[in-house]
């Protein structure tokens, strides 16, 4: 069977794509701009790349067109799959159809924290020897691919809220139709699909409903929304992670021995079952941790040996990943892109450091939420914890970056080009500096541009000594 696939360089398509490759299937695609790294591991995995959407990409005509959620009408490829009547569907409903329905699936879903948990709980059953499958948003470095066919029955895919597809604006996860599931946390997101909180909600509790009975849903117990969310109706086991909330006793607890979140231990109905001691940091990657040990222990593994997993995990690609060290400089690469990930990534790097070392935050509000302006409120509150922050002006919005950050504690600054944002960035290096790079796109190769302008600087000071 052929499939062809519009928007093949995407995360989610591009793992799409070598997972049917690896099944057998004939794979093609074309995207607006094939790029490294997706187009380099669909190459290295045999998959023909075609760039742009000219409807002579369609000879021979191929048995199925998959069709990506950033591709709407109007576009030459997707007109020319209608008009000419040849099969379509959209990536989810493909991973259902063609992979997903004789697996048990452990589904990650969430606002904030799905690719790291879903990285976890992959290498959980890992370590255990389950040798599972995976979909993932983001690259785990404890296996260097972003998907994988795996060698069991177990299959962890990160649940994405996003619409399917222009044809069906049912959110990812519907499809994935998990037997165990953990639902992280729920916020207000993707303001340019989703009207308000509500509509996120119906769309998670949509999510909840295709959760079998003999499943299992593992969620916070003092998350609201979420909370609320399940009131509408629960039919598979519940189990809580944390604290006693409004008369909801936690099952799950976990106890931070280090206040940076490095050290903790993990207790389920009150009785200690291991701690992890890492090299992730934040309460917010503790918790993380904890619903993949919970996630994992339905399935069989157990508690201790999960914790065990979790002291050798690697850690995520773009998730506080440390790009360089340079003469007590370090850089850090992070994907934070909404309020409250900005503000608990900030927070577990100080708790991490202390007060005694700089932190410089340099934010890219790239993401269609941030444009429109729908979490500006939150911005300078969220950033308090850096010393300095150094904002990226996007481009089209319509309301005043520069005014709305001038008001939060932390001395911030508006910049409009990245040979700026390089300079201003130096500027405010001063002894051991942390500068965190926070964008959920390319940010125009400012991360690699930053770091090459430190080494210059210091061979520079070098030169100056020698």
């Amino acid at each position: 069977m052929h499939i062809h696939i519009l928007g093949i360089c995407g995360t989610f398509m591009g793992s799409l794509a070598q997972l049917a490759k690896a099944s057998g299937f004939r794979v093609s695609g074309s995207d607006a701009n094939v790029y490294p790294p997706m187009s380099t591991q669909l190459e290295k995995a045999g998959i023909e790349l075609i760039e742009g959407y000219d409807p002579s990409q369609f000879n021979p005509i191929p048995d199925l067109v998959v069709i990506g959620n950033a591709l709407s009408r109007g576009n030459p490829a997707v007109e020319h799959v209608l008009d000419n009547r040849i099969p379509y569907t959209s990536g989810p409903q493909w991973l259902c159809d063609y992979f997903l329905k004789e697996k048990w699936v452990l589904a990650v879903a969430g606002t904030h924290g799905k690719t790291t948990t879903s990285s976890m709980l992959a290498w959980i059953l890992e370590y255990a020897g389950m040798k599972p499958g995976f979909l993932i948003g983001g690259v785990p470095k404890n296996f260097d691919v972003s998907a994988r066919l795996g060698d069991s029955p177990f299959f962890v895919v990160e649940a994405d809220e996003y619409d399917s597809a222009f044809f069906d604006k049912r959110s990812k996860f519907v499809h994935y139709r998990p037997r165990t599931a953990i639902l992280n946390n729920l916020e207000f997101d993707h303001a340019d699909i989703f009207a308000d909180l509500n509509a996120i909600q119906t769309q998670f509790h949509h999510f909840v409903r295709t959760i079998p009975s003999k499943g299992l849903i593992v969620a916070p117990s003092d998350d609201a929304n979420i909370q609320e969310m399940l009131d509408r109706g629960c039919w598979s086991e519940l189990q809580l992670m944390g604290p006693p909330f409004k008369g909801k006793t936690g099952d799950w607890g976990l106890s931070l021995t280090e206040s940076d979140g490095s050290v903790f231990s993990v207790s389920l109905q009150g009785k200690r079952q291991g701690s992890v001691r890492w090299g992730q940091t934040g309460m917010h990657n503790a918790a993380n941790g904890l619903a993949a040990i919970a996630a994992a222990r339905h399935v069989g593994v157990k508690p201790a040996v999960a914790c065990e997993a979790l002291c050798q995990f690697m850690g995520v690609k773009r998730r506080m990943e440390k790009l360089a060290t340079i003469n007590g400089v370090s850089v850090y690469d992070d994907f934070a892109h909404h309020p409250t990930a900005i503000a608990t990534t900030l927070e577990g790097i100080r708790n991490k450091v202390g007060r005694d070392e700089k932190i410089i935050a340099v934010i890219e509000p790239r993401s269609n939420t941030m444009k429109l302006g729908i979490h500006r409120d939150e911005l300078a509150e969220a950033t308090k914890l850096a010393d300095q922050v150094l904002w990226y002006q996007p481009d089209n919005i319509d309301w005043s970056l520069a005014e709305v950050v001038s008001g939060g504690s932390a001395p911030a600054r508006v910049v409009e080009s990245i040979e700026s944002l390089i300079k201003h960035t130096l500027n405010h290096v001063d002894g051991l500096t942390h500068i965190v790079v926070m964008s959920n796109g390319g940010f125009s190769g400012f991360h690699g541009k930053l770091v090459k302008a430190l080494e210059v600087r210091e061979e520079k000071k070098g030169s100056a000594n020698a």
